[in-house]
C-alpha cells in the first residue's frame, strides 16, 4: 500500500526512486513490484517508470477480492505418479494430462517430490534406458521444494512464485514438509491464477 501511495503521488516513478523514498534497496522491492504489476495495481513502462494500473483506478473491489482469496479458491488438481514409475511412463503421463509438472508420491501416498518437463527431458533425451530409470532419479525432493497450503492467502502463493521464479507450486496438507508425512492436495500455477483473474474480471463487468 505504501508503494501504491508513492506511485500515485509521483508517477511516473522508477524503481530506484521508490526504493530511495522508502529507504530500502531496489532488490528488496523487486518481488513486491512484480506482484503489484501482476495484480494490475501498477503498470510498468520501460525507461519511464511505474504508473497506477487498472485495478487501482476504480477497481477497489478487485483488490479486495485478491486480499480475501485463498489458495483453495484457485488451485487445480495435482497429477500424481508413484516414485517407482519409469521416466518414460512419467513423460507419457505428463503429456497425456497436459500437466505443467507431476507430483510424486510414495507407497503410502505421501508427497515426496515434484518432477518437471525439463527434469524428465534431461534424462529421457538420447537415453535408451529411460524406460528403466525410476522417476525418483529425476525429481526434486522434499524438503527443498517450495510448497503452499490450501488455507494460505493467494497472495502468499503468488509471492512465492515470484521470489523463487516458479510457474507453479504443490499444495500440501500440514506444514512440516520435512516429515515426509504430508499429502499433496492440489497444484496452483500461473495458469490457474490467470484463469481465476479472467473469471473475476468478467464477473465484475457483469456487476457493472
Amino acid at each position: 500500500m505504501e508503494i501504491l501511495k508513492l506511485v500515485k503521488l509521483h508517477a511516473p516513478i522508477t524503481g530506484d526512486g521508490i526504493a530511495e523514498m522508502m529507504g530500502i534497496s531496489k532488490p528488496t522491492l523487486r518481488a513486491d513490484l512484480s506482484l503489484l504489476v501482476m495484480l494490475r495495481l501498477l503498470e510498468a513502462k520501460p525507461k519511464v517508470g511505474y504508473f497506477l494500473g487498472d485495478a487501482s483506478t476504480g477497481r477497489e473491489s478487485a483488490f479486495k477480492r485478491w486480499q480475501g482469496a485463498l489458495v483453495q479458491d484457485v488451485q487445480g488438481m495435482p497429477i500424481n505418479v508413484a516414485e517407482t514409475v519409469s521416466v518414460h511412463d512419467a513423460v507419457i503421463t505428463l503429456f497425456m494430462g497436459n500437466a505443467e509438472a507431476l507430483t510424486v508420491v510414495d507407497e503410502q501416498q505421501h508427497f515426496v517430490g515434484v518432477v518437471t518437463p525439463k527434469d524428465l527431458l534431461k534424462i529421457a533425451l538420447g537415453n535408451p534406458n529411460a524406460s528403466m530409470i525410476p522417476v525418483s532419479m529425476a525429481m526434486n525432493r522434499l524438503p527443498s521444494i517450495v510448497t503452499v497450503r490450501s488455507d494460505q492467502p493467494l497472495l502468499d502463493a503468488v509471492n512465492k512464485m515470484l521470489i523463487h521464479e516458479m510457474d507453479g507450486l504443490p499444495v500440501v496438507s500440514g506444514s512440516d514438509v520435512s516429515s515426509r508425512r504430508v499429502e499433496v492436495t492440489g497444484w496452483i500455477s500461473k495458469t490457474n491464477i490467470i484463469r481465476w483473474m479472467t473469471e473475476s474480471e468478467l464477473e465484475l463487468q457483469r456487476q457493472d
